[in-house]
């Protein structure tokens, strides 16, 4: 997943669980304004932490992957 696809895809695991921006916020421990950021793709105003505690709350994770999985061209 692209860094811009985070916070799209954060939005969408949130709808499908019925949760409010703020109950979303509330469960992570974080501003609404804070989680509102992180939803409109804003991460460079948000930390990987605070990434990392929704997609808990959430019940997912982060996961590294090779560059190659990042679609980035690589010169043999």
């Amino acid at each position: 997943m692209k860094l811009h696809e985070i916070g799209p895809k954060i939005k969408i695991l949130r709808k499908a669980t019925k949760l409010t921006q703020s109950e979303l916020a509330d469960l992570a421990g974080i501003s609404r304004v804070t989680y509102g950021r992180l939803e409109r793709g804003e991460i460079a105003t948000v930390s990987i932490k605070t990434i990392d505690i929704v997609l808990f709350a959430l019940g997912y994770e982060i996961d590294i992957k090779g560059r190659e999985a990042f679609g980035i061209p690589v010169l043999e």
